[in-house]
C-alpha cells in the first residue's frame, strides 16, 4: 500500500503563488511517475500535471501552462507542484497520485485520465481570491 500526503495548500490572493508538496511512502518512489490533479465543487476530478519518474519530462493541462512547475526529489521521496500568476478559476482541492505499474507514458489521453492512477492522497485545498 502507498500512501500519498500532501500539503502547502491555503488562501492566496490572485497573482500570487503556492507551493504544493506530496510526500510518498513507496519505496521505490524513483521508478514512478507522479501526477497532480485538481478537483473544484460540483466539477469532475481534472487533470493538471504529470512528471516522468526521472523527472525528465514533465506534461501539464493547457490551463496552467506557463504558471505552474511539476518538479520531484526522489531522494525525498517528494513531488511537488508550484503554482504562479494564480487565478480564481485555480480554485480547487488538489490530489496527488501516482500509478500502480512502473511504466511510463507520453500519451496525455492516458495520464489525464485518473483511473490511470491507483494510489491518491487526501488532498490539499488551494482558495484564489479576486
Amino acid at each position: 500500500q502507498v500512501q500519498l500526503v500532501e500539503s502547502g495548500g491555503g488562501l492566496v490572493q490572485a497573482g500570487g503563488s503556492l507551493r504544493l508538496s506530496c510526500v510518498a511512502s513507496r519505496r521505490t518512489f524513483s521508478s514512478y511517475d507522479m501526477g497532480w490533479f485538481r478537483q473544484a465543487p460540483g466539477k469532475e476530478r481534472e487533470f493538471v500535471a504529470r512528471i516522468s519518474w526521472s523527472g525528465a519530462r514533465t506534461y501539464y493541462t493547457d490551463s496552467v501552462k506557463g504558471r505552474f512547475t511539476i518538479s520531484r526529489d526522489n531522494a525525498e521521496n517528494t513531488v511537488y507542484l508550484l503554482m504562479n500568476s494564480l487565478k480564481p478559476e485555480d480554485t480547487a482541492v488538489y490530489y496527488c497520485a501516482t500509478p500502480n505499474t512502473p511504466t511510463t507514458t507520453q500519451s496525455m489521453r492516458i495520464m489525464s485520465n485518473p483511473k490511470d492512477y491507483a494510489y491518491w492522497g487526501q488532498g490539499t485545498q488551494v482558495t484564489v481570491s479576486s
